[in-house]
């Protein structure tokens, strides 16, 4: 037999959900520049030939905003699907497991994308 305030105990906030909210705020707001210098730049590529493509990565701007867009959409999808597991998927075990998949996968994809930029990047035309 415990009271409300028993069962409440330790129970509360963690203090680790305001920095995750904060984490993704701050992801959001740098992905909207970020995405709309992505959607211009790719327009204004559109028709464009291998080589114009790779000479635009080579250049430090574009390379270097690219792999910042990387960074933040993959920072930015683990941290929003971390939420909905957390909140969906009821077992520990479970739950633990998806989310270390789930940071892995997007660690393993961003770090992908940012090798073929710099590659890009680096090589220049070949």
């Amino acid at each position: 037999m415990r009271s409300p305030l028993g069962r409440a105990m330790g129970l509360g906030s963690a203090k680790e959900g305001l920095d995750h909210w904060w984490a993704q705020r701050i992801t959001a707001v740098a992905l909207v520049p970020l995405s709309l210098w992505f959607t211009s730049a790719v327009v204004g590529l559109v028709g464009a030939d291998l080589e114009t493509m790779q000479n635009w990565m080579s250049l430090p701007l574009p390379a270097i905003l690219l792999i910042l867009l990387l960074i933040a959409t993959f920072y930015h999808l683990s941290l929003g699907l971390q939420v909905v597991i957390e909140d969906y998927v009821h077992t520990d075990f479970a739950k633990l497991g998806f989310v270390v998949v789930l940071r892995l996968l997007c660690f393993g994809i961003a770090v992908a994308g940012i090798f073929a930029v710099v590659s890009i990047a680096v090589g220049g035309t070949s």
